[in-house]
C-alpha cells in the first residue's frame, strides 16, 4: 500500500506542475483513497452559479464512472443540478443518475418530480433525455409512472422522444412483465409511426415484448418494407430478421415445385456417382419416376404466383446487399436463403464474399454460414472458389471453416483444382490445420467416387511424412476409405502395418489394429506377427489401443487359431489384471465368447458372427449439415445449439393466408394516388402488349411441365421488370397495385392469345427456361426505358438488376440474340418456306435490329454460319477443310481419324422417333462458334412415308457450368432422306450428360448426349523437351500408371498409335526411342494439359502413364486407354 500511495503522491505532485488540469482529475487513481478534500472540490464546483465549473465537475465524475472508482457519495450534491439550464450539463447528470439511481432508489425518488417536469421540456432532447433516466430507475412503485411516461412520449411530435419511448418498453418489461397488455397498445401505436427514426426501436420493443403477436405486423409491413432502405443499420438488421419471421407464416414456399424435380435429380446423380455398374437398371427407373413426379408438380405449379408482398420485400431488401454494415448483409443474405426462389438466391454470393475481406471475427461468422448454404446451394459460391482459398496469415478457425466451404464446393470438375490447392496446406506448420486438412482430403474421396484411388494413394505417400501428426491423421482417414473397397487394398493394409513400430499417436495405432484385425483374412502372414508385437509392448499401451489388441487376438483366434491361441491367452491374461476395468471387463467378455466352455451361453456360437460381421462404411458428412434448421446469422446458429431468445424459424405454411390482411385503407391522397396509378397502368398497358405476345409466341401451345414454368417465370419477370418501371416514383404503395394490375393485365392477355397462338409461326426457342425468363425480362425493360434513354435513371436500375446476375448469363443472352439472327438467316438461304412466314421474320429482325442498336451491341454473325455450311459441301472438301483447321495442331496425320471410323452412337430409334432416326458422332474439328465447346455432328434419316417439319431442340437442361449452341432448326426432311448439322456442347471437362429436347412439329423426345472422357480434349504440338518439361511438372497426385500385357495384333507402333488416338483426341509427340509411344492434348474448357506415353517391353508387356492437372480425368483415360490397348 505505502508504495502505491508514494506513487499516487509522487504522479499527483508532478501533474500539478506541469498539468494542473490533469492532477485534479479524481479518476487518475487512488487520490480519494487519502485525500477527502478532493470531493468537496468537486461539491463546491457542483454548488457553485458557473456553469462552467459545473460542467468541468460533471466531468470529472463521468470519467470516475467509467474507471470504475466509486461515486456514490457525489448523488446528493448532483442530483441537485439535475434542474439546471444548461443542457451540457444536465445530459451528464441523467448519465450519472442512471448509473447510480437503483442504487440509491430513496434519492432518486426525490428526484422523479423534476424528471416529470422534463418530460414537458420545450427542448427535445431534455424530453427523451428525461425519459431514458426515468426508464433506467428500476424501481417497481414507479412502474405507473413510467407507463404513463412512456403513453405520452409515444405521442410526442418529435421521432427522437419516440424512438427513446420505444426503448424504454423493453426495460419496463422486464421490470414488470404485468404491464404486457398495456405495452403492446404503445407498440401497435408505435408501429404505425411513419418515420424512419422510429421503425427499428419499435420493432426491437415488438421481438421483446411481443414477437407473437404477427397480427399487430400485418398494416405496416408494406410501410416497414418501403422504409427499410432508409432506417439506421441496426433498426435494419432487426427490421429484416423479423420479416423473414413473418414471410414464413405468411406466404408459400417459392421452392415447393422445385425441390421435387431439382433436389431429387441432381443431388442423387452427384452422390450416386460411385455406384456405376448399376446406373444403368436404375437410369431407367429413375426417368419414369421423374416423369410422373414432373406430371404431379406440373399440377401443382400452375397456380403458384409469387404474392406481390413477397416480391415487395425481396425487392427491397436487395440493395442492402451494398450496405457497408456487415450485419446488415448478412440479415439479407440469410433472408434471401430463406425466402427467395432458388433462382434469384445466387445474388447474396458476391455480397458474402466481399465480407471476407473485412475482420477476422466478421469473417468467422460469414464462414460459418456460407458453410451451411454451400451444402444446400453448391452452384451459388462455385465461381467464388478461388475466394475460399487459405492464406497463410487466416487463424486457424478461419482456416478450417475455409476447409469445410472448399469441401462442400468439390466436384468432379472441380476437385484436381482443390485436392492440388490440399497438397500444399498439407506443408503447413499448423497442426490441427493440416489434421482437417487431411480429413477434408477423406471427405473429397468419400463424396467423388472418380478419386478415390488418387485419394488414397495420396494419403499413402503421407504416411512416410516425418510428422507424426499427419501420418496418425492420415492413418485415421485411410482406415474409413478402405472399409469401402478392402479387398482391393490388401497392400496398403501391409504397409501400415509396418507402421506400428514407429507411429506412437495412439488414435492412429488403434486404426492400424483395427484395419488389420477386420481384414486379417487378406493379410494371413502378417497379422499374427503384429498380434505378436503387441502383445510385448500390451503393458505400456494406451487404454484405446489395449482395446483393439484385445479385439484383434480374438479375431485371429477365430480365423486362425492354430498360429494365434498361445498369443491370444497371454493377451487375455495381461489384460484381466489391467488397471482400466474396461479393459478388465473385455477381456472377461471376449473370454467366454471366443473359448466355449460348459457354462457359456448360447452366444459363442455366433461369436464369428458377431466379430466378423460386415460393418457398414462411415459416411463423412459435413458438420454444418443439419444447422439449417437455425436461422442463418443468429447466435444458434453460430454455437449449434439453442440459444436464449432464440425465436424458431416457422415452416412454410400449406395453404397461403388471407392477404388481404395487408391492404391500408388510404383516406386523404386518394386522388392523386388513383391518378398516378391508372396513368402507370395506361404506360403498361402500352409497354406490355408486345412483351406478352413475344412470350406467348416463343412458349408454344406445348403442355409439357416446362410450359407451365414458363409461365412461372414469365409473372417472376414481369415483377422484377416493375421495378424498372416505378423506379421513379416516390411512395412504394403505388409499385404495390401495379404488380397486382399487371398480374391481372398477364391472365386477361394469355386467355384472349390462347387462339392466336395456334396459327402464330413458330418463332426460335432460347436455350433454357432460365435463359427465356432473362430474355423476356431484357426486352421488356429495353422497351419500357426507351423514350427515355438519356436518364440516369434508368442506366442506374439496369445497373442494380445486372448485378443480380453473373456475367455468363449476361454473355449467354447475347449469345442468344445473336443466335436467333443467325439461325433466321440459315433458314432462308437452306430451305423454300413458304411466302408469308418470311414476312414475319424479317419484321422480327427488323425488331431485333432496333434492339441491338439501342444496346450498341455487335452481334458479329459470321462465325456462326460457319458450322451449317459444312452440311452441304461434299465429303471431300471437309476433309481437306479439316486438314487446313488442323495443321497447327496436329504432327502427323494419324492424329486425324478419318469420318468414316468416327464412332457414331444412336441419339433417337427410328421405332421410338416414329420413323426419325437421329444418329450423332464427335467431328473432332474446333467448333467454330466457340472453341471452348466440342464439336457434335448431328445425322437425321428420315424413314417415314410422310415429312418431317421443324426439326430443333429445346429445354436444355445442364449441370452447373455446362452450356450447348443448338444446331439451326431444319424446316422441312422429305421423308427417305438424311440431313446432318453440328452442335456445340460446353461439358465443363466432365463426362455428365447433356439432357435436352428434340421436337419436330408434332413430338417431343426426350434425348441426351453423353461424351466419353477422349472426346473431352482436342490435340496441340509438342515437341519432346516440352513434354518432358510438362510431364516433370505434372508429378505425385497428377500421374496415374498402369501396367498391361499387349495382345499380339497390338504390339506394333502402328497398332498402338491407332488405338490411342481412337480412344481419346491427342496427337503424337516426337520420341527418339521405338519402344515408345507420347501424344498429348488439351481439355477443350480449361485447357488442362494431358500427357500420355506407352512404354512397350519384351513379350507384350507395356506401360501406360498417364499426366493430367485434372485428375478425374486422368482416372477416367486411363480405363478408357487400357481396355482399348487389351481388347
Amino acid at each position: 500500500m505505502s508504495a502505491s500511495s508514494a506513487f499516487n503522491d509522487e504522479k499527483g505532485g508532478s501533474s500539478n506542475v506541469g498539468e494542473p488540469e490533469y492532477g485534479h482529475d479524481p479518476a487518475s487513481g487512488g487520490i480519494f483513497s487519502s485525500d477527502y478534500k478532493r470531493h468537496d472540490d468537486l461539491k463546491e464546483m457542483l454548488d457553485s452559479n458557473k456553469d462552467s465549473l459545473k460542467l468541468e465537475a460533471m466531468k470529472r465524475i463521468v470519467a470516475m464512472i467509467a474507471r470504475g472508482k466509486n461515486a456514490s457519495d457525489l448523488f446528493p450534491a448532483v442530483v441537485k443540478n439535475v434542474a439546471c439550464k444548461n443542457i451540457e450539463v444536465k445530459k451528464l447528470v441523467y448519465v450519472y443518475l442512471v448509473r447510480y439511481a437503483e442504487e440509491q432508489q430513496d434519492l432518486a425518488l426525490l428526484s422523479i418530480s423534476t424528471f416529470q417536469r422534463g418530460l414537458k421540456d420545450p427542448n427535445q432532447l431534455i424530453r427523451a433525455s428525461a425519459l431514458r433516466v426515468l426508464s433506467s430507475i428500476r424501481v417497481t412503485i414507479i412502474v405507473p409512472i413510467m407507463m404513463l411516461a412512456i403513453k405520452e412520449a409515444a405521442s410526442d411530435m418529435s421521432p427522437y422522444v419516440r424512438k427513446t419511448a420505444a426503448h424504454a418498453i423493453p426495460k419496463l418489461y422486464s421490470l414488470d412483465p404485468e404491464q404486457k397488455d398495456c405495452l403492446i397498445e404503445v407498440i401497435e401505436k408505435l408501429l404505425a409511426d411513419k418515420t424512419t427514426l422510429v421503425a427499428g426501436s419499435v420493432v426491437m420493443a415488438f421481438e421483446e415484448v411481443c414477437p407473437e403477436r404477427i397480427d399487430l405486423i400485418h398494416k405496416n409491413y408494406r410501410k416497414l418494407c418501403n422504409l427499410l432502405i432508409d432506417v439506421e443499420e441496426w433498426g435494419q438488421v432487426v427490421i429484416i430478421n423479423m420479416l423473414t419471421r413473418y414471410a414464413r407464416t405468411q406466404f408459400l414456399n417459392p421452392n415447393m415445385n422445385e425441390s421435387l424435380l431439382e433436389e431429387g435429380g441432381g443431388e442423387k446423380a452427384f452422390y450416386g456417382s460411385d455406384n456405376d455398374d448399376d446406373t444403368d437398371d436404375e437410369e431407367d427407373k429413375e426417368e419414369k419416376e421423374k416423369k410422373k413426379t414432373e406430371a404431379t408438380a406440373v399440377v401443382k405449379r400452375k397456380p403458384y404466383v409469387m404474392d406481390p408482398d413477397h416480391r415487395l420485400l425481396l425487392r427491397n431488401t436487395k440493395p442492402l446487399l451494398q450496405s457497408r454494415n456487415a450485419a446488415v448483409v448478412m440479415a439479407v443474405a440469410q433472408l434471401y436463403f430463406h425466402l427467395a426462389p432458388k433462382a434469384e438466391v445466387g445474388v447474396i454470393a458476391k455480397a458474402l464474399v466481399r465480407l471476407m475481406r473485412s475482420h477476422s471475427e466478421v469473417q468467422y461468422v460469414v464462414l460459418q454460414n456460407v458453410a451451411t448454404m454451400s451444402i444446400k446451394r453448391r452452384g451459388m459460391f462455385e465461381p467464388y472458389l478461388k475466394s475460399f482459398y487459405i492464406r497463410s496469415t487466416d487463424p486457424t478457425q478461419i482456416k478450417v471453416l475455409k476447409l469445410e466451404v472448399l469441401t462442400n464446393l468439390a466436384n468432379e470438375t472441380n476437385i484436381s483444382t482443390i485436392l492440388r490447392e490440399f497438397q500444399t496446406y498439407i506443408k503447413s506448420n499448423d497442426k490441427d490445420f493440416v489434421a482437417a486438412t487431411i480429413q477434408a482430403i477423406g471427405r473429397c474421396a468419400t463424396n467423388i467416387g472418380e478419386v478415390r484411388d488418387t485419394c488414397l494413394n495420396g494419403l499413402v505417400q503421407l504416411l512416410s511424412n516425418r510428422d507424426e501428426l499427419v501420418v496418425a491423421e492420415s492413418v485415421v482417414v485411410i482406415k474409413k476409405l478402405l472399409q469401402m473397397q478392402p479387398e482391393q487394398h490388401s497392400d496398403i493394409i501391409k504397409h501400415m502395418a509396418k507402421l506400428t513400430d514407429n507411429i506412437q499417436v495412439p488414435m492412429a495405432r488403434a486404426s492400424i489394429l483395427w484395419l488389420i484385425g477386420e481384414y486379417c483374412e487378406h493379410v494371413p502372414k502378417i497379422a499374427p506377427d503384429v498380434l505378436r508385437k503387441m502383445a510385448k509392448t500390451f503393458t505400456n499401451e494406451e487404454d484405446i489401443v489395449k482395446l483393439q489388441i484385445i479385439n484383434l487376438a480374438a479375431k485371429l483366434y477365430l480365423t486362425n487359431s492354430k498360429q494365434t491361441k498361445l498369443l491370444t491367452q497371454y493377451v487375455l491374461n495381461l489384460a484381466k489384471y489391467d488397471q482400466n476395468y474396461d479393459i478388465r471387463d473385455r477381456a472377461r467378455f471376449i473370454r467366454q465368447l471366443i473359448v466355449p466352455t460348459d457354462k457359456s451361453g448360447a452366444l459363442s456360437k455366433y461369436a464369428k458372427k458377431l466379430f466378423l460381421a460386415l460393418k457398414p462404411a462411415p459416411v463423412l458428412e459435413s458438420p454444418f449439415k443439419d444447422r439449417d434448421h437455425f436461422q442463418l446469422g443468429s447466435l444458434s446458429h453460430l454455437l449449434n445449439a439453442k440459444a436464449g431468445g432464440y425465436q424458431v424459424l416457422p415452416d412454410w405454411p400449406e395453404a397461403a393466408p388471407d392477404p388481404s390482411v395487408r391492404n391500408v385503407e388510404v383516406k386523404e391522397s386518394v386522388p392523386e394516388w388513383t391518378k398516378c396509378s391508372s396513368r402507370e397502368k395506361r404506360k403498361e398497358k402500352k409497354a406490355d402488349k408486345p412483351f406478352y405476345s413475344d412470350s406467348e409466341g416463343e412458349s408454344g401451345p406445348t403442355e409439357s411441365a416446362d410450359s407451365a414454368s414458363d409461365t412461372a417465370s414469365g409473372s417472376e419477370s414481369g415483377s422484377g421488370s416493375e421495378e424498372s418501371g416505378s423506379g421513379s416514383e416516390s411512395e412504394e404503395s403505388n409499385e404495390e397495385s401495379e404488380s397486382a394490375s399487371e398480374e391481372d393485365e398477364e391472365d386477361e392477355g394469355k386467355k384472349k392469345k390462347k387462339n392466336v397462338e395456334k396459327i402464330k409461326a413458330r418463332k426460335p426457342v432460347p436455350e433454357s427456361e432460365s435463359e427465356q425468363s432473362s430474355g423476356e425480362d431484357e426486352k421488356k425493360s429495353e422497351k419500357k426505358s426507351k423514350p427515355r434513354i438519356g436518364s440516369s435513371e434508368s442506366e442506374s436500375e439496369e445497373d442494380d438488376d445486372s448485378e443480380s446476375e453473373s456475367s455468363e448469363s449476361e454473355e449467354e443472352e447475347s449469345e442468344e440474340e445473336s443466335e436467333e439472327e443467325t439461325k433466321k438467316k440459315k433458314k432462308t438461304t437452306a430451305s423454300k418456306p413458304p411466302s408469308k412466314p418470311p414476312k414475319k421474320e424479317n419484321k422480327k429482325e427488323k425488331k431485333e435490329m432496333s434492339l441491338l442498336d439501342f444496346d450498341d451491341f455487335d452481334p458479329a454473325p459470321s462465325p456462326s454460319q460457319v458450322t451449317p455450311l459444312n452440311n452441304f459441301l461434299s465429303s471431300s472438301l471437309v476433309t481437306d477443310l479439316e486438314g487446313l483447321s488442323l495443321t497447327d495442331n496436329v504432327l502427323s496425320p494419324t492424329t486425324i481419324i478419318p469420318s468414316g471410323n468416327l464412332k457414331t452412337y444412336e441419339l433417337l430409334h427410328r421405332i421410338t422417333g416414329e420413323g426419325l432416326s437421329v444418329e450423332y458422332c464427335f467431328s473432332r474439328q474446333p467448333f467454330s462458334p466457340d472453341p471452348h465447346m466440342v464439336a457434335v455432328k448431328i445425322q437425321f434419316t428420315n424413314s417415314a412415308t410422310s415429312e418431317a417439319k421443324s426439326l430443333h431442340m429445346e429445354d436444355a437442361k445442364l449441370q452447373s457450368g455446362m452450356r450447348i449452341k443448338e444446331f439451326p432448326e431444319i424446316e422441312v426432311l422429305p421423308a427417305g432422306e438424311t440431313l446432318s448439322v453440328v452442335m456445340g456442347i460446353d461439358f465443363c471437362d466432365s463426362t455428365q450428360a447433356a439432357n435436352f429436347q428434340l421436337c419436330t412439329h408434332t413430338r417431343k423426345f426426350f434425348v441426351s448426349i453423353q461424351p466419353p472422357v477422349g472426346e473431352l480434349m482436342m490435340p496441340i504440338f509438342m515437341t519432346e523437351n516440352e513434354f518432358k518439361k510438362e510431364q516433370g511438372q505434372l508429378m505425385g497426385m497428377n500421374e496415374i500408371t498402369e501396367k498391361l500385357t499387349l495382345e499380339e495384333k497390338c504390339q506394333g507402333e502402328h497398332a498402338v498409335v491407332q488405338r490411342v488416338t481412337t480412344a481419346a483426341n491427342l496427337s503424337r509427340v516426337p520420341c527418339g526411342s521405338d519402344k515408345e509411344c507420347r501424344f498429348a492434348g488439351k481439355t477443350v474448357t480449361s485447357g488442362s494439359l494431358v500427357l500420355v506415353s506407352v512404354v512397350t517391353k519384351e513379350d507384350g508387356a507395356a506401360q501406360l502413364t498417364v499426366n493430367c492437372e485434372k485428375m478425374v480425368i486422368g482416372t477416367m483415360l486411363v480405363k478408357d486407354i487400357l481396355q482399348a490397348l487389351t481388347q
